[in-house]
């Protein structure tokens, strides 16, 4: 088996459509059709990511999507909100929140592998196993953890490889459509605004340690790490 997922829908054809979607990919499953009982089985199965689905009854996805980030046994697994919500208001929410993906109804099965697979490309080591020191900043990917003059930095998966990248190629800019290439992966189906919205995470993140401005905007160009004003 490839890894496994847990999907979150209150909707049983749709989570049978999925089901068989991803067994013929090789992927192993969990179901649940409510936010509660997807806690119950996160705990129990320990997924490698969950295809979550927006609107859910009692506790929302968005909602759930918080408390799963918040909790440090749960937080570093992937989350693709499925959606009837096509806006572009709601897709950014979703991503602010936590969520690394979404994709919206009706998709086809071709397309929900390419973007699990897509995703957890994103989550695997990324590269070197080096220890890496920019200014203050200290990147251990081994032990997959951010110190700021010795401080625990707290950042999400994707934010913390955007870091990686970025202290590991110093004072370059990027495009935001090298960025997706180079730290997403060259075959994700995103947009460019989701480099956007994951370096705010990253510089909120860096900011109670002074180093948001570390991340610069080149403006007309993309994306930059810096210690030079």
């Amino acid at each position: 088996m490839r890894g496994k997922i847990l999907i979150v829908d209150d909707e049983a054809p749709i989570r049978e459509m999925i089901g068989f979607t991803l067994r013929r990919a090789n992927y192993a499953f969990g179901e649940a059709q409510d936010a509660e009982s997807a806690l119950v089985l996160l705990h129990e199965q320990s997924p490698d990511l969950i295809l979550l689905d927006w609107m859910l009854p009692g506790m929302s996805g968005i909602d759930f999507t918080r408390r799963i980030k918040k909790d440090f046994t749960t937080r570093e697994i992937p989350i693709i909100m499925l959606t009837a919500r096509g806006t572009e208001e709601d897709r950014i929410r979703g991503l602010e929140i936590g969520a690394d993906d979404y994709i919206a109804k009706p998709f086809s099965p071709r397309e929900l592998i390419a973007r699990i697979n897509a995703v957890l490309r994103r989550v695997a080591p990324l590269l070197t196993d080096n220890l890496v020191e920019v200014g203050i900043l200290k990147l251990d990917p081994t032990s997959h953890r951010i110190f700021a003059n010795g401080e625990l930095v707290e950042t999400g998966p994707t934010e913390f490889r955007l870091l990686h990248f970025f202290m590991t190629h110093p004072e370059r800019v990027y495009s935001r459509g090298q960025l997706l290439d180079m730290v997403w992966g060259n075959n994700v189906y995103v947009e460019d605004r989701t480099v956007d919205v994951h370096i705010r995470r990253l510089r909120r993140a860096l900011e109670p340690f002074g180093c948001d401005g570390f991340i610069q905007t080149v403006r007309g160009s993309g994306y930059r790490l810096s210690l030079r004003d």
